[in-house]
């Protein structure tokens, strides 16, 4: 007699929650995704377009209103993310310099910022004084530095075998070489995952431009779309394009690049779960 396989309750309570949790997620979006084909204005759920037509996506990347701050938005994105990269990598590299002179003085710095900062106030007194403020270096440089992911890149670089560390060191190489030709290839997971919360938090920024720009001319696209939303900023619609057609189209250009990076990235990403949590 063959045993009969028992079905756990755990398991299928788990599956179900799962279920609804994807339902929840998809519905919202995949309403966003037909309003923004659909010419026709309408509201409530729908499974198709009733008159389809990509008029919304054309608006959206021809009016200069809108295009230009989803310029403003790739750009700021693109290089914030390599700078904020390039700070990380190289900051949490100098502080595994174990016989380096008061790393651990400027270890307990960095850790002390993640708790005390001078302020809302002082910080824009101070990016003023820099003449940085109504510039996209603001939105650029300060988030550049994230004290937290260095810290997690620090911890990834500490769980390389020192072994590594010291057969480039015998082999006659300096210390950014052995960073170039070493580290760096090794740290693909630990990039990937810290440099893709860089992005997200670069493309999803509202919070620097609303504080520290006030010239329109340089607001970002979630500025744009915040205001679209809400209603004061809609841009002009001509022909049979409707403002609810431009208002979701909008929102899917701003989803997609992500969706775009998320499966060639995941396998790095996942990896990057666990940076500095497990340690020989």
């Amino acid at each position: 007699m063959k045993k009969k396989k028992k079905i756990e309750v755990f398991s299928v309570i788990n599956g179900l929650i799962f279920i609804i949790i994807a339902l929840i997620i998809i519905i919202p979006l995949w309403k966003i995704l037909v309003d923004s084909f659909d010419l026709k204005t309408a509201y409530g759920m729908k499974l198709w377009p009733e008159k389809f037509g990509i008029e919304g996506y054309r608006m959206v990347l021809s009016n200069p209103t809108l295009s230009r701050p989803l310029l403003i938005s790739f750009f700021t994105t693109i290089v914030g993310t390599l700078l904020a990269l390039t700070l990380s990598t190289l900051g949490a590299y100098v502080l595994i310099q174990w016989e380096m002179p008061g790393r651990g003085f400027f270890a307990n710095m960095l850790l002390f910022t993640m708790i005390f900062n001078g302020g809302m106030i002082p910080t824009y007194l101070v990016l003023r004084q820099f003449h940085l403020t109504n510039t996209l270096w603001v939105v650029i440089l300060y988030p550049a530095l994230n004290v937290y992911n260095l810290v997690l890149m620090r911890n990834f670089f500490e769980g390389i075998p020192a072994s590594l560390y010291e057969a480039a060191t015998l082999d006659g190489s300096t210390p950014m070489q052995t960073f170039v030709r070493i580290v760096l290839p090794m740290s693909k997971p630990a990039l990937a995952s810290i440099g893709l919360m860089y992005a997200v938090s670069y493309w999803n920024d509202y919070t620097h431009y609303k504080l520290y720009i006030n010239n329109s001319d340089l607001y970002n696209f979630q500025m744009r779309l915040r205001g679209m939303i809400m209603g004061s900023d809609l841009p002009t619609t001509a022909g049979n394009v409707t403002e609810n057609t431009v208002k979701n189209a909008a929102i899917i250009i701003v989803i997609i690049p992500f969706m775009i990076l998320y499966p060639f990235l995941q396998k790095y990403f996942v990896q990057g779960v666990n940076i500095g949590a497990v340690k020989e």
